[in-house]
C-alpha cells in the first residue's frame, strides 16, 4: 500500500510539474505574440484615429472614434492603382522566374551528377554572405548601360537567374525523394526533365509554396531596389509610394498609417492562406544535409 501511495504522489508530482512548464511556455509564447503584434495594432490603430489625436500624450489604442475616411484619402493621395499594377507585375513575374530558375539549379545539385558540382554549389551558397549593396553600384552600372533604367525590368530579370537561398531551399527537399522514384521513372524510358516535372515537382508542393511566399514578400516589400533604378512616377512600386506622404513639411502619418495597413493585407492573407505547406516546407528542408 505505501509504495502504491509512493507512486500515486510521483505521478502527481510529474503532473504538476507538466501543468506548470507548460503554463509557463503558453505565457512567454503570449508575451511574445503581443510584442510582435503590438506594432501592427498600433499601425491600424493610428490609421483610423482623427488627425487630432495622433500628437495626443500617452498610448490610446482605442480611438475616440473610428475615421474610414482615412484609407479612403491615403489611397487617393497618389496614383496608387498604378503603384498596384506595377508591384503586381513585379511580384508575380520574379515569383515566377524564381521558382522556375531556383528549382532547376536545386535539381541539378541534388540529382545530377557533374564533377566539381559540390564546389559550385558550395561558391553558390558563398553568395548569401555577400550583402547586396556591395553588387548594387556593379548592377546599377550595367543596367543603365543596357538602358534599363527607369524601367521595372531590373526588378523582375535577375529573379529568372535563381537565388542562392532558395536554390539551397529546394535542393534539401529534394534530397529527401527517394532514389526509387526516380529509377523506376528511368526504367520506364522518363527523361532526366520528365522525372523533373512529373515527379520531382509534384511531391515539392510545400517546399515551392515556402519559396513562393518567400519571394512574394520579398519583391512586395522591396524599397530599395524601386528607389534605385525607378525615377517615374508612374513607374513606382506599393512600398516607394509610400514615400509619398513624406515631405519638407513633415509626415503625414495618419494617412502613411492607412496606406502601410492597406499594402500589407495581401501580404498577410499568402502567408496565412499558404501557412500550412509553409512549416512543413521549411521544416522538410532541413532533414537531410
Amino acid at each position: 500500500m505505501e509504495q502504491a501511495r509512493q507512486l500515486t504522489a510521483k505521478k502527481s508530482n510529474l503532473r504538476q510539474k507538466h501543468i506548470i512548464k507548460t503554463a509557463l511556455l503558453y505565457l512567454l509564447l503570449t508575451a511574445g505574440a503581443v510584442v510582435f503584434a503590438f506594432p501592427f495594432i498600433w499601425m491600424v490603430s493610428v490609421s483610423l484615429r482623427p488627425p487630432e489625436e495622433v500628437a495626443a500624450p500617452g498610448i490610446h489604442l482605442i480611438p475616440s472614434r473610428l475615421v474610414w475616411s482615412n484609407y479612403v484619402r491615403a489611397l487617393t493621395i497618389a496614383p496608387f492603382h498604378l503603384y498596384l499594377l506595377n508591384t503586381l507585375k513585379v511580384t508575380l513575374l520574379a515569383v515566377i522566374g524564381t521558382l522556375i530558375s531556383s528549382s532547376l539549379a536545386a535539381f541539378a545539385f541534388a540529382r545530377l551528377r557533374a564533377p566539381g558540382k559540390d564546389i559550385l554549389f558550395m561558391l553558390v551558397l558563398s553568395t548569401i554572405m555577400l550583402p547586396a549593396e556591395v553588387t548594387m553600384i556593379p548592377r546599377f552600372i550595367i543596367f543603365r548601360a543596357m538602358g534599363w533604367y527607369d524601367t521595372l525590368l531590373p526588378l523582375i530579370v535577375p529573379a529568372f537567374f535563381g537565388n542562392a537561398f532558395y536554390i539551397f531551399l529546394i535542393r534539401q527537399f529534394f534530397l529527401t525523394i527517394p532514389r526509387d522514384l526516380e529509377d523506376a521513372a528511368k526504367i520506364d524510358g522518363c527523361s532526366t526533365f520528365g522525372i523533373f516535372r512529373h515527379i520531382f515537382l509534384p511531391l515539392s508542393k510545400p517546399v515551392l509554396v515556402t519559396v513562393t511566399v518567400f519571394s512574394f514578400v520579398t519583391h512586395w516589400n522591396d524599397f530599395m531596389t524601386p528607389l534605385v533604378y525607378l525615377n517615374s512616377v508612374d513607374k513606382r512600386t506599393l512600398a516607394l509610394g509610400l514615400a509619398t506622404f513624406q515631405d519638407a513639411w513633415g509626415v503625414d502619418i495618419v494617412s502613411l498609417m492607412a496606406a502601410s495597413t492597406a499594402v500589407l493585407i495581401p501580404v498577410l492573407i499568402v502567408f496565412f492562406l499558404a501557412q500550412r505547406y509553409f512549416i512543413q516546407g521549411v521544416v522538410m528542408s532541413g532533414i537531410k544535409g
